[in-house]
């Protein structure tokens, strides 16, 4: 793109060669290399069929201009004497509408100049200038620190609240059972994000545009599904608490491998099937391509989650007003349902009314904002969920503080033994 720009701005046409076109897009700016790629593949297609006609037997064609690729358009084989005239490039959000048409000659030199030339006949739209890119790039190493920053603060509150909820047997449950799968999720959506960093941008020499190995595919199959496992464990802990809410006196033991076919099945199985189809029908660059109609085998899933989450929102609210003011209700279950329902009513709304909004837009529209939200903010939601249901749980104080006292009981009578002992001895 920068050569295709700095032909545009020079006085003379440099042709900026493309390697063939083998992938699609995968960001905006790839397009416009994409449609190079392509209208240089047919140029070429049409020069090589040209080659082999003059080689072969026959009567000799007239003499003219062959057909030739300039870097920004293929101008088809003419005569001598005669001239032709082709429109601007067709790119949106790149060139300005215009009418005007750019016309070569075929001389007995060759092909003239092109008149107008590209960067009179095609005006650019405003593309910013190097004080704007290097903020831009500023910008992007600003938020990759602070969403590297985010992750690893999750990353590291993440271990420590399994370790608590695994180590104490008082805390082990069905409940923080599901919490543990939970915090898993975010585990390895964080994962997902620096093996996805280190596979895509660790070499600045790769052309991202073209970049389609099996590495980078498998990365982003992998971020996919930690995203989708991510969306639907947080369903499961809405399902539970409703199921808590609804069946009081049922054993919560029986549905605890449903909730994991939920949580763990289901995104597998969608990504499975997100894999097999664009092996099957659109097996182009890295998979990251989120202008593709395919990518809505992730993302309905995704807002299918979501609705039924938000669904369970308003009912559990609705149960659980009711069962505040029921008198039959002990002061004790009252806690425990509204401690768990805090946490649960807090994060429903706060994963998905982002995610949602965002849905609704092209994905070229509220990028920057689409950027901080599901980078920065979304890189310390791991961090909210454990503070809610580890560091801040009640419980889980009262077994700290408990265990806490316990081992400086066990510290003094140690020491009072010692002392004893040498005061015997």
């Amino acid at each position: 793109v920068p050569c295709l720009l700095r032909s545009f701005n020079a006085q003379h046409l440099t042709v900026c060669p493309l390697p063939p076109p083998k992938v699609r897009a995968t960001h905006p700016d790839c397009s416009i290399v994409l449609y190079f790629q392509k209208q240089e593949a047919e140029c070429l297609e049409i020069i090589r069929s040209e080659n082999q006609t003059a080689a072969s037997p026959g009567p000799p064609g007239q003499q003219g201009c062959l057909t030739e690729w300039d870097g920004v358009s293929c101008w088809s084989a003419v005569p001598f004497g005669q001239s032709q005239a082709v429109a601007c490039p067709d790119i949106l959000h790149i060139f300005k509408k215009s009418k005007a048409l750019i016309q070569r000659n075929c001389t007995e030199s060759g092909w003239s100049f092109p008149s107008p030339p590209y960067y009179n006949a095609c005006e650019l739209e405003a593309i910013g200038s190097n004080n704007d890119t290097e903020a831009k790039a500023s910008y992007f190493v600003t938020m990759k620190v602070l969403y590297t920053c985010g992750y690893s603060t999750s990353l590291a509150a993440l271990f420590l609240a399994i370790s608590i909820f695994s180590c104490f047997r008082k805390l082990h449950c069905t409940r923080n059972s599901i919490h543990i799968h939970f915090f898993t999720s975010f585990i390895l959506r964080g994962a997902s994000v620096f093996i996805k960093d280190a596979i895509l941008f660790s070499d600045d020499s790769v052309d991202h545009c073209t970049m389609s190995t099996v590495n980078c595919k498998a990365a982003i199959a992998f971020f996919q599904y930690s995203v989708l496992a991510n969306f639907y464990w947080l369903l499961v802990e809405g399902m539970y608490l409703q199921t808590l809410l609804l069946l009081t006196f049922t054993s919560e033991k029986r549905y605890i491998w449903w909730y994991i076919f939920i949580g763990w099945g289901v995104p597998l199985l969608t990504v499975c099937v997100w894999v097999v189809t664009r092996l099957q029908y659109d097996n182009h660059g890295c998979w990251d391509d989120y202008t593709s109609l395919y990518w809505w085998v992730i993302k309905a899933p995704i807002l299918l989650a979501i609705f039924v989450n938000f669904l369970i929102f308003l009912n559990v609210t609705r149960m659980l007003a009711q069962k505040i003011r029921s008198p039959d209700i002990s002061k004790n279950y009252k806690q425990q349902y509204m401690r768990l329902t805090k946490s649960t009513l807090l994060l429903i709304p706060l994963f998905g009314v982002h995610y949602v909004v965002f849905a609704l837009f092209p994905e070229h529209i509220g990028v920057d904002i689409r950027l901080y939200f599901e980078l920065v903010l979304g890189s310390y939601q791991g961090f909210l969920v454990a503070l809610l249901y580890c560091f801040l749980n009640g419980e889980v104080q009262a077994e700290i503080k408990r265990s806490w006292s316990k081992w400086q009981l066990s510290m003094e009578s140690n020491v009072f033994n010692l002392v004893t002992q040498d005061f015997t001895a």
